[in-house]
């Protein structure tokens, strides 16, 4: 069994988690400092947000220098430490890897765009008009206004997939490629167990196409992946590729690509059908999408760093989205949602629990978000996607326990209804009936039923369209995961000649038939 395959990831952003020399930023002092924490939660893999030097204007994901850690941080030394006490708990850790571009402050970038003759120049991506790939879509459309971006120095337009401070690497260059393997073997020889790859359908560039997934691409990331297999054989990496689930299979290659690939078409899905009362998105989607090679596995959440995407649906069902879950223009960006998982669903606690059971009974490895296992709320007056970064709430104390600092890199969520004074860790560990106990607990469950990791799944069409039920099946072992997706209650007959126990109450009782509450879930495993 491969270990990606049945993990709990927990995507952990460092400056906004824990301050451990007081100066108002998360750092490795203050990770070591909760690493117990993330043990008793259950986590198995740490997915660690950009680490490296970097101006920060786009948090992080515009890299100044690979080999190095942001002095917000701590020093290579602390990064070091923080992984071989990561690993005396028996977790895991994998690190961002940002390769589709660097920052315009990167030392590579500087010396390209010195002169037209720089021996570095054809590390980006640079013409003499901004008439190239016009087929290509933009992606930040709140911001940009092209892919293109005109420098004084030399004249000439460099390429940008992302903000215009963030230049795409050119890939053509075998040079960068190269560079590329050593900024992995860099990373992993200090110990990590893998990647998150970001942005990799975007590596290469070809005129009259859309530059995306296209063959050059797949053909680098199986090198990445026989270098990881060669060198490294159990580290693994993780896709980041925004696309249709036809498209992103194609990142799993033969087993010779991704070991894993977020699938991001079910997350919005998930929410469309809370909101409509209606399975048919999420089952739809699923039945969308090609099966995997043996070995692999989808990485599946219910938020992130980033906003909600809805790029992956119809313009329909983005205006039902958007009119729905952010009926104020300021909470929406891009083409999503900049708000985090407890606001969405109106701090209802019954919608959290509902989510996070059919996240963790779904076909997937879970990547739960910091912060959300307790509700955390956002804060959408600050900029861009950080109102979803801000400080993780570890108690009641000030600056939610998080910073003896006077001044923070964001204020801590405040607010009547997510405030830190009544959502924090403390307060729920002390508290067995809380969410963050109810979110361990299914953790836990899920550990102990691995058919929810591998298992076949198998619908139950025969109900009304606000049931999302489901088998889960692996040898002799099988799940009968229920959910109800309207404010009513909902009764469901049980198949007869199965005797079930509930995998979530040891002490309840299951007859022959069920009566799920408003928004309520039951995990059934079959007794023989």
């Amino acid at each position: 069994m491969s270990w990606h395959t049945h993990a709990i990831f927990y995507e952990l952003y460092l400056r906004a988690f824990a301050d451990g020399n007081g100066d108002g930023h998360g750092d490795f002092i203050g990770l070591r400092d909760k690493l117990d924490y993330l043990e008793w939660l259950g986590v198995d893999c740490i997915w660690l947000l950009p680490m490296y030097p970097s101006p920060l204007k786009d948090d992080g994901y515009d890299i100044a220098s690979y080999y190095g850690i942001h002095p917000d941080y701590g020093l290579l030394e602390d990064f070091k430490m923080t992984v071989d006490a990561i690993h005396e708990r028996g977790i895991k850790i994998i690190a961002d890897l940002v390769i589709n571009h660097t920052s315009d402050q990167h030392p590579w970038f500087q010396e390209s765009r010195r002169s037209k003759t720089s021996p570095m120049r054809d590390w980006y991506v640079w013409s003499p008009t901004d008439e190239r790939y016009q087929d290509v879509r933009i992606i930040f459309v709140d911001t940009e206004t092209s892919n293109w971006a005109y420098d004084e120095t030399t004249g000439e337009y460099y390429w940008h997939r992302f903000y215009s401070s963030q230049p795409d690497l050119n890939f053509d260059n075998p040079k960068v490629r190269e560079e590329v393997l050593r900024i992995m073997k860099f990373w992993l020889d200090l110990g990590i167990d893998g990647f998150r790859a970001d942005a990799v359908p975007y590596l290469f560039e070809r005129e009259g196409t859309n530059c995306e997934n296209l063959p050059e691409t797949h053909d680098y990331l199986k090198q990445m992946r026989r270098f990881i297999d060669t060198h490294y054989p159990n580290a693994i990496l993780l896709a980041e590729a925004n696309q249709w689930p036809r498209d992103v299979v194609d990142y799993f290659g033969d087993g010779d690509e991704f070991h894993l690939c977020f699938h991001f078409p079910v997350m919005p899905r998930l929410y469309m059908a809370l909101a409509k009362a209606d399975r048919t998105s999420v089952v739809d989607i699923l039945a969308d999408t090609p099966p995997i090679p043996k070995g692999t596995q989808w990485g599946t959440f219910l938020r992130n760093h980033d906003e909600l995407t809805l790029e992956m649906v119809t313009e329909e069902e983005r205006q039902f989205m958007w009119a729905y879950y952010s009926p104020d223009p300021k909470q929406r960006i891009n083409l999503g949602i900049r708000r985090r998982l407890a606001p969405l669903m109106g701090g209802d606690r019954r919608k959290i629990e509902l989510m996070h059971s059919m996240l963790f009974t779904l076909p997937g490895a879970p990547v739960l978000y910091y912060g959300d296992e307790i509700g955390m709320g956002d804060n959408i007056a600050l900029f861009d996607r950080n109102g979803v970064r801000t400080p993780m709430q570890w108690s009641g104390a000030p600056n939610a326990g998080f910073s003896s600092a006077k001044d923070l890199y964001a204020p801590v969520i405040d607010d009547a209804t997510f405030g830190y004074q009544r959502v924090n860790v403390a307060a729920q560990r002390n508290d067995p009936t809380s969410l963050l106990h109810t979110v361990r607990h299914m953790i836990m469950t899920r550990k102990a039923l691995p058919v929810l990791a591998d298992g076949d799944l198998d619908w139950l069409h025969d109900l009304p369209k606000h049931a999302l039920c489901f088998w889960r099946t692996s040898g002799e072992q099988r799940v009968l995961a229920l959910h109800n997706l309207a404010d009513a209650p909902l009764e469901i007959a049980l198949p007869d000649g199965a005797a079930f126990s509930d995998a979530l109450d040891a002490t309840a009782t299951v007859d022959s038939s069920v009566t799920l509450s408003a928004y309520g879930y039951r995990w059934l495993q079959t007794r023989t």
